[in-house]
């Protein structure tokens, strides 16, 4: 049976996402994204508004692999470029043409007072529109080289 086609970036998220303090250690990070068994989580300011992204391949890659001592770097020393966001009352489409452009697989999901209120995945969005939408878009992200910020 087919998904009943999302119309906003609200209907398609994950709610109630948690965030990682700037200030928290990647320490901190790793142990929280276990007991959460995901694989990245929002950093956030001391005023609850989004800083970044942090992933686990961040941690390994931008920290561990450079000699960074997890328990002494903070989250937010990894929050560095242009954040790429998306509206909860935004289009399906738009989500799927920020992951394309900008070749992520999960976008941060704003309210209307520019709050963090959810994550958007490649794999939310599969769920919610067309098959024929899931594989072009799919494909379109795979194919992309990432940028970096």
């Amino acid at each position: 049976m087919a998904a009943t086609p999302a119309k906003t970036v609200r209907d398609a998220m994950h709610r109630g996402c948690e965030c990682i303090g700037e200030s928290q250690s990647l320490l901190d990070a790793a142990r929280r994204m276990e007991e959460l068994d995901v694989g990245s989580l929002p950093i956030c300011g001391d005023n609850d508004r989004l800083k970044g992204m942090l992933t686990d391949r961040d941690i390994v890659v931008k920290a561990l692999a450079h000699g960074m001592d997890p328990a002494k770097t903070r989250a937010g020393d990894l929050a560095q470029g242009r954040l790429v966001w998306v509206r909860a009352d935004a289009a399906v489409d738009e989500a799927l043409s920020l992951m394309r452009e900008h070749a992520v697989k999960r976008l941060p999901v704003l309210d209307d007072g520019k709050k963090l209120c959810g994550i958007v995945t490649e794999a939310d969005i599969a769920t919610h529109v067309p098959e024929q939408k899931t594989g072009e878009t799919l494909e379109a992200i795979a194919s992309a080289k990432p940028q970096h910020f």
